[in-house]
């Protein structure tokens, strides 16, 4: 019998998706990152990122947006910036009752991008 994935133990696509909408909730509250996403369609974000999320635990998805560098690019994102978006995913996780090891995992996962997002 095979292991669990770490996206089976978030509880799937509908559960990752209620996770990505509560972390911008976070996001959007967030002065220090917020502009970011002034004009963005966040309906669409929370799709993209739900399937980016999705993807990277070792879901049946495929992540089809753009490589991370691109997709970042002339952005300006600072270490802190980066690290408070981290926090805030780690805060709606934690919400959704995710263990920590699993958050940390996710996490790591995130920070393994991180020379591609910061200053890119």
């Amino acid at each position: 019998m095979s292991e669990e994935t770490l996206y089976e133990r978030l509880g799937g696509e509908d559960s990752i998706e209620a996770v990505v909408e509560r972390f911008y909730e976070h996001v959007m509250a967030d002065d220090l990152v917020n502009d970011y996403f002034e004009d963005v369609d966040m309906q669409r974000q929370i799709a993209h990122q739900t399937q980016f999320i999705s993807a990277v635990t070792g879901g049946p998805v495929e992540y089809t947006g753009e490589d991370m560098r691109t997709a970042h690019e002339g952005m300006g994102i600072t270490e802190p910036e980066f690290y408070a978006i981290a926090d805030h995913l780690d805060a709606a996780l934690a919400e959704f009752d995710v263990p920590e090891e699993d958050r940390e995992t996710v996490l790591e996962e995130i920070a393994s991008y991180e020379e591609a997002i910061v200053g890119a």
